[in-house]
């Protein structure tokens, strides 16, 4: 039941675009067709799904004060926490090398139209923050940050597949001139940032 309790929390209450605003940079530019939106939205969910619980066991076997005493007693006063953000880094650099390598070979197409923001993933604030937000939280299990990195991968996915979605509908509608583009994309998240704060009455 826990389990489920952070992942519903993950995906509506402390969705990452519209509690915390981070990953804007790429939601923006890449939300202009569903078809992006869901490639990059997956690339995400993959990424999250596998950096988070990768940083999980380096926070904990490796990084914090008295993490590598299973290495023996002499350890047991090492402290590697200070080295945290940059390991966090590598590690996500190298799985979104991966991704982006799969992207290309399997699926050209997809890799074209999303040009520069598939790499750029690796800059990707909500990356970081969910391995961030993982060592905030103190997860006791590397199966409860699996799920925070599944569900904070999954409310991206469906704050970008939505506002795409929203976006390709407004090529037909007769918005002013000086909110076209962006303008009105910054609105709609705006709202849609609102909408989202009624789930967080939500108790599980």
């Amino acid at each position: 039941m826990n389990l489920v309790n952070i992942f519903v929390k993950a995906i509506f209450i402390d969705n990452m675009i519209f509690a915390y605003f981070l990953g804007m940079c790429s939601y923006l530019a890449v939300s202009k067709t569903v078809k992006t939106a869901v490639g990059l939205g997956a690339a995400v969910i993959f990424v999250l799904g596998v950096t988070v619980p990768v940083n999980y066991l380096l926070e904990n076997y490796v990084l914090k004060q008295g993490a590598l005493s299973w290495l023996g007693a002499g350890f047991a006063d090492v402290d590697l926490s200070f080295l945290a953000f940059i390991m966090f880094i590598a590690v996500v650099a190298a799985i979104v090398q991966l991704v982006e390598m799969i992207v290309e070979k399997f699926a050209p197409a997809l890799y074209g139209a999303l040009g520069i923001f598939l790499p750029l993933i690796a800059v990707n604030c909500s990356i970081l923050g969910g391995a961030l937000f993982m060592q905030e939280r103190q997860y006791s299990t590397v199966a409860e940050a699996t799920t925070f990195a599944v569900g904070s991968g999954v409310g991206w996915f469906l704050a970008i597949v939505a506002i795409a979605a929203i976006r390709e509908k407004l090529r037909y509608s007769d918005i002013p001139k000086p909110l076209r583009g962006l303008g009105i994309t910054f609105i709609l998240t705006g709202l849609m940032g609102i909408a989202f704060m009624a789930f967080m009455g939500i108790k599980i």
